[in-house]
């Protein structure tokens, strides 16, 4: 196993309750440092507590276990709303909001998502039909054609 399966495993065991998740783990080399870079999030939103919490617990348990040769710093985050989807999971908690995607081979999709199952998505596609008005189109998506999706965020 290697120390990034190593510290996914340690930060799963952290987390606050099962409604929290793992997003990433990123272990960046920065000269003669490293940077840990833990994302996680939650079903109904992470706060900063739970992030001190992973954060204070994983740091612990890499110290007591000698996982890292070198200095480090270690940040524990929420992703950004510009950090691509990544699990189904993520996919469920943003039912309801627009995303873009972008597909592995095609034109970019944007559209509610309505839907996830084990295999897809389904967005909600406005259409512009020549000399009609916008109609809705319900387009299912599968997770293998999926290259990046992005929540878009609405101002209204």
């Amino acid at each position: 196993m290697n120390l990034k399966q190593t510290i996914e495993e340690i930060v799963e065991k952290h987390l606050p309750d099962s409604s929290h998740f793992v997003v990433d783990v990123q272990i960046i080399e920065k000269g003669n440092k490293k940077l840990l870079h833990i994302l996680i999030d939650a079903d109904n939103g992470i706060n900063i507590d739970a992030c001190a919490l992973v954060s204070r617990a994983v740091g612990e348990e890499i110290e007591a276990k000698e996982l890292m040769d070198t200095a480090y710093v270690m940040e524990v985050s929420s992703p950004g709303v510009d950090f691509p989807l990544s699990s189904r999971r993520q996919y469920e908690k943003n039912i309801g909001r627009n995303l873009k995607v972008t597909l592995e081979e095609g034109p970019v999709t944007e559209g509610k998502l309505t839907e996830v199952d084990q295999r897809a998505i389904q967005l909600m596609v406005k259409k512009k039909e020549k000399g009609k008005k916008v109609v809705e189109e319900a387009v299912s998506i599968s997770f293998d054609q999926i290259k990046k999706s992005i929540v878009l965020v609405s101002f209204k």
